[in-house]
């Protein structure tokens, strides 16, 4: 089973796909990257992550933020990083990983 559960849903300014669970390594990075591939197929490249309910994120799945954000540049797209709890946070502030992302709280 998978640690990490996507919804999907469009807003005014593009798709959000919401994220439960932890973006670690192994299934949970491969659910991520197959959903932003797949949107990114489908011409939707302005993409919102909801980190609401996402409770751990490990240095897996830094990358594959790292690597969602070059997709969505390499089409030309927005990616979002929206509402990551404090410690997600604290974790892309020391990562200095704020400099690269966009993130609304």
């Amino acid at each position: 089973m998978s640690t990490l559960e996507i919804a999907e849903r469009d807003n005014s300014e593009g798709t959000v796909l919401d994220l439960t669970g932890d973006i670690i390594f192994g299934e949970a990075n491969t659910v991520l990257r197959t959903a932003i591939r797949n949107r990114l197929r489908e011409g939707k490249s302005d993409i919102r992550l909801n980190l609401d309910h996402v409770g751990y994120l490990d240095s897996s799945g830094i990358g594959e933020l790292i690597s969602a954000l070059t997709a969505v540049n390499r089409e030309g797209g927005r990616l979002v990083l929206m509402n990551p709890g404090d410690r997600i946070m604290r974790l892309f502030e020391i990562a200095k990983l704020t400099e690269i992302f966009e993130i609304e709280r």
